[in-house]
């Protein structure tokens, strides 16, 4: 075999692997995801356990929302918050989920903080509260900052005059920060 021969090999080996290992991984990972909640309920019908839960969250949703039946649960997670460990387990679980998906969605503002006093040092993050005067920090923000690889990241209090505003939405901005910096600026929003 050449060697001209052998390196095409290798290059289409390497750009294949691009392509099958990410392919491979998520769809891994979303059948272990949905395997898992799919025990939950063991019932002999693969699927049935996740339509069942999804069906009962929605439910529970129904009833959280609907004015006959919410007393009982602000009365329930009034009862909740009280506990003192679960108090912090459950509220931070809870604001966590809502920052996502909740009607007050937290990581839709990306910004950049100068990390340096030139601001030749940059980190992308997100704006989760704009006004920290409780804490008697006028001036101040308070920026999550996601680590590239990892579902975890820092939380600073970070004066206004470092932050700059980002033009992309939060999705593309997380995408970009955890990928590393290799996705997310696909598409720009004006």
């Amino acid at each position: 075999m050449s060697k001209f021969t052998f390196n095409r090999f290798l290059s289409y080996f390497f750009r294949g692997l691009v392509f099958v290992v990410p392919l491979a991984l998520t769809i891994y990972i979303i059948y272990e995801i949905l395997d898992w909640l799919d025990s939950l309920i063991p019932v002999n019908i693969p699927g049935l356990g996740l339509v069942i839960i999804i069906v009962n969250i929605t439910f529970l949703g129904y009833l959280a929302s609907f004015f006959i039946t919410r007393p009982f649960f602000d009365q329930l997670e009034k009862y909740l918050v009280k506990i003192p460990l679960v108090n912090i387990i459950y509220t931070s679980i809870k604001d966590l989920i809502g920052a996502f998906v909740g009607d007050q969605k937290k990581f839709n503002v990306p910004v950049t903080v100068a990390l340096t006093e030139g601001g030749a040092i940059l980190k992308i993050g997100f704006i989760t509260q704009t006004d920290l005067e409780m804490l008697d920090l006028p001036g101040y923000v308070s920026v999550y900052l996601p680590h590239s690889y990892n579902f975890s990241g820092n939380h600073f209090l970070v004066d206004k005059m470092h932050v700059k505003p980002l033009n992309m939405n939060g999705a593309d901005a997380m995408k970009f920060v955890v990928s590393g910096g290799v996705s997310g600026l696909d598409e720009k929003v004006d």
